[in-house]
């Protein structure tokens, strides 16, 4: 669950120490949720899963123990294992994040030509930058001499030298200079380019497709991305997101002892633990009018707001919040004259990195007194989940627990997602 935004302009990283559409034949596509009646546990057993051959044959059991296509009233939660096995975790990264379109950054981050930024998924490095001709590149951030990393950080490059031994690369990915290869045989400078990655920008975001099929154009239409990406959402997250009045104002990265999903399955309870672990946002929210929807790659989740007083009450959320889940790892929320996205990246079986980043309306940005009380809200909000989640992942991990059970009427957008990563898993 995100909440009012909150900071300074330099990233912070905090280290705490607190102990593709669903299946066809899903009911939920498209609908709103109210209270649903309670039907009878019921053991349907579950049909063979094929997986291929990178697939180790004690991963097929671990899939297999949880069924899309069980209704969410009879339906169990997906087994410990799932957030525990580092081999499942090599899984999910081979069929969740090695393909289709990710987040990886913003646009702001590619302003001018030879901008550059770079980043990790899952096993992949990657580089993006800006040519000098204003066209946006990605590609393997891995020389192709002796697989030294190219580049670093971020900032502006006219091209990149390797550290290692010198090679150097044009920023459309062409290798420029290859030093102190005098002898060399049966060598094509241009068989050595970077490794291209498929790229796009959409509104403040920028994607990646890490997929190893990479042929037809690298450089991708946004719209095209963006409907690969959110799918049937795109018109209702095109007015949150593509709103020129909002402006990228800080970034925040927490490094969390849990599990990506733990996250993730946090934030989709459709509000179910913010009366009890979130005490202060709760008081600017009403529950009651908590109301989730399920599209194809995304869940929506709009919950008004508390009394306000003229266009915005600053010291709430605003009249309305909405909290959009972008399958696999991407969550963007919009309240008041804010908005701040969630992105989720899996760093190992039991850990994974959030990067925060904050947007705000232009015409707030003067108000720091304001900003900050907003960002120190958003803060506390955070510490407590960091709490929720490591104590979750620690539970997970306990010989006591295996499955749990879904609230029926709250946490529907949990259950979208495993079923959503069950389809990936499958495939």
């Amino acid at each position: 669950m995100a909440a009012a935004a909150t900071l300074s302009s330099l990233v912070i990283v905090h280290k705490f120490k607190v102990q593709p559409p669903a299946p066809a034949a899903s009911p939920w596509m498209g609908r709103t949720h109210r209270p649903l009646l309670r039907r009878p546990v019921v053991d349907r057993g579950a049909p063979p899963i094929s997986f291929s051959h990178r697939s180790a044959p004690p991963l097929d059991s671990l899939v297999h123990q949880f069924d899309p296509m069980i209704p969410i009233e009879e339906a169990v939660t997906p087994p410990s294992s799932w957030y525990t096995d580092s081999s499942f975790h090599d899984l999910e990264l081979d069929r969740v994040f090695h393909r289709g379109w990710q987040v990886v950054g913003r646009a702001d981050q590619l302003m001018s030509p030879q901008d550059f930024f770079t980043g990790r998924l899952g096993k992949v490095e990657y580089v993006v930058c800006r040519d000098d001709d204003g066209n946006v590149h990605a590609f393997h951030n891995v020389c192709r001499h002796h697989a030294s990393l190219l580049a670093s950080g971020s900032g502006s490059k006219s091209c990149f030298v390797c550290p290692y031994h010198g090679w150097t690369y044009a920023l459309n990915g062409s290798l420029l200079k290859a030093t102190r290869i005098k002898g060399i045989r049966n060598f094509d400078v241009k068989d050595f380019g970077l490794k291209p990655l498929k790229v796009a920008t959409w509104g403040p975001f920028v994607l990646l497709n890490l997929d190893d099929d990479i042929s037809g154009d690298l450089q991708v239409n946004s719209e095209t991305a963006a409907h690969e990406w959110i799918g049937s959402c795109l018109a209702t997250l095109s007015e949150v997101c593509l709103n020129s009045s909002l402006h990228f104002l800080c970034r925040r990265e927490y490094i969390i002892e849990c599990n990506w999903k733990v996250f993730c399955d946090n934030y989709l309870d459709g509000g179910y633990h913010v009366p009890y672990a979130h005490k202060g946002l709760a008081s600017g929210l009403k529950l009651d009018s908590y109301l989730t929807t399920l599209h194809d790659k995304v869940s929506l989740q709009c919950c008004d707001g508390g009394p306000v007083d003229g266009e915005y009450d600053f010291d709430r959320l605003g009249k309305r919040a909405t909290y959009a889940f972008i399958y696999p790892n991407f969550m963007i929320n919009r309240y008041g004259p804010w908005m701040d996205t969630n992105l989720v990246l899996p760093l190992g079986p039991r850990k994974c990195c959030v990067i925060f980043d904050y947007f705000l309306e232009g015409s707030l940005l003067d108000d720091h007194a304001f900003i900050d009380r907003s960002l120190q809200d958003s803060e506390r909000v955070q510490t407590e989940d960091i709490v929720l989640c490591e104590g979750v992942q620690r539970g997970l991990e306990s010989p006591a627990y295996c499955s749990g059970r879904y609230a029926p009427t709250v946490e529907n957008a949990m259950h979208h997602f495993h079923c959503l990563l069950h389809h990936n898993l499958t495939r």
